[in-house]
């Protein structure tokens, strides 16, 4: 089936997301009730306050700060990685931009989205912060009410899984499993929240997401049984 699909119709992509506000104290005194009870099912030893800087994973109390997309052009029968980002403090903006690109360039029938997770975070969560920013959800990213079955992009740990309910397999995994070569990171998903708000390094952490389109993009390859894009044709813009 995967090897059917034209790589050039994929675009893939990740997103990194932060609390809202730098700590729980700057909350809008009508979300921190809900958050106290949401942290009560996430961390239940620990405060609602030292709980909050895991926010980020939830749409309601969370945004996005950087989505980095990846396709594949060929020249020749040699394969580049073209890569791009949408990132900053402006939400609104970096979604307005992602957009356009999607409206734009990803608005056939044949187009595809592929992410680790995808189906579960980054999909959904780009939809429902635009939503919240007031923005129109491109026809590509439109997936409300649709079934799990009727969702044809792309997950590559959906895909992992072969029908199993194993637990979540983290990409870093199946890079280090494959044999993907991947750059050292100097951060992880962890860090991302403090990186944002105490060190206030958002280009850090366009760095970091880049390289995990690049990795996602790779591992997508290798579930095709097909050659790396090599280190050189991988494009930074």
């Amino acid at each position: 089936m995967l090897e059917k699909i034209r790589l050039e119709k994929i675009l893939f992509l990740d997103i990194e997301t932060v609390a809202q506000q730098p700590n729980f104290n700057s909350v809008d005194e009508r979300l921190r009730k809900f958050w106290e009870q949401k942290a009560k099912y996430i961390a239940a030893d620990e405060i609602p306050e030292e709980a909050y800087s895991r926010a980020g994973i939830y749409a309601e109390f969370g945004k996005i700060v950087c989505i980095s997309v990846g396709f594949i052009t060929y020249e020749g029968s040699e394969k580049n990685l073209r890569l791009k980002s949408f990132y900053g403090d402006d939400e609104k903006m970096l979604l307005e931009e992602f957009f356009d690109l999607l409206n734009n360039y990803f608005n056939q029938a044949d187009h595809l989205l592929c992410a680790h997770n995808g189906k579960e975070f980054d999909f959904p969560y780009i939809a429902r912060r635009a939503l919240v920013n007031g923005l129109n959800i491109p026809s590509i990213l439109d997936l409300a009410g649709k079934k799990p079955w009727e969702v044809a992009h792309l997950d590559t740990l959906q895909l992992w899984k072969f029908g199993d309910y194993k637990n979540y397999t983290s990409l870093g995994l199946l890079t280090a499993i494959f044999n993907i070569p991947t750059p050292k990171d100097d951060i992880d998903g962890s860090m991302v929240n403090q990186v944002y708000w105490e060190d206030k390094d958002v280009e850090r952490i366009k760095i970091y997401c880049e390289k995990d389109v690049v990795a996602l993009t790779q591992l997508f390859l290798r579930y095709r049984n097909e050659d790396l894009v090599k280190e050189e044709n991988i494009v930074f813009n």
